[in-house]
């Protein structure tokens, strides 16, 4: 084979091997491309104990409960469909409140519980996660519901 070839083979495998290591990195990100899971997201695709996620929804009311440590917080995330019980352990945001947003950075324990190792609270009145827009939560019933 003539040296032009050789160059010209080589080119397309170096060209193949390019397009196929891109195809492998993008099918590997795809399921981690969503800024955070929703507990319904949670409960349908299943995510493994110990693989760090972000936790999005909202704060049930009623459910903060803090522990005599004065430390750590027992609360539930709900997006309406589905809830998910969540800890943390640390000093909270002043706008972490029930019925707020929330995104919780953590992973769940073996028992199915969120174990948060930070919260990012919501930073006004008008935030509003996408899956969440067009809901309200009704405090007689303690879930998400459509507005009218």
């Amino acid at each position: 084979m003539k040296a032009k070839h050789q160059r010209l083979v080589l080119a397309l495998v170096a060209l193949m091997a390019l397009i196929g290591a891109g195809l492998l990195a993008v099918s590997a990100l795809k399921d981690e491309a969503a800024y955070f899971y929703t507990p319904n997201d949670v409960r349908i695709k299943g995510v493994a104990p110990g693989k760090s996620i972000r936790l999005g929804g909202m704060v049930v009311k009623g459910s903060i409960k803090r522990a005599a440590d004065g430390v750590t917080i027992r609360f539930d995330v709900t997006d309406g469909k589905a809830t998910v019980p969540a800890t943390f352990s640390g000093i909270a945001p002043d706008l972490f409140k029930e019925g707020s947003g929330v995104v919780a950075e953590g992973a769940f324990d073996g028992s199915g519980a969120f174990v948060a190792t930070n919260l990012l609270a919501k930073h006004d009145e008008r935030y509003m996660p996408r899956e969440l827009e067009g809901m309200r939560y009704d405090e007689s019933t303690h879930e998400m519901k459509a507005e009218r």
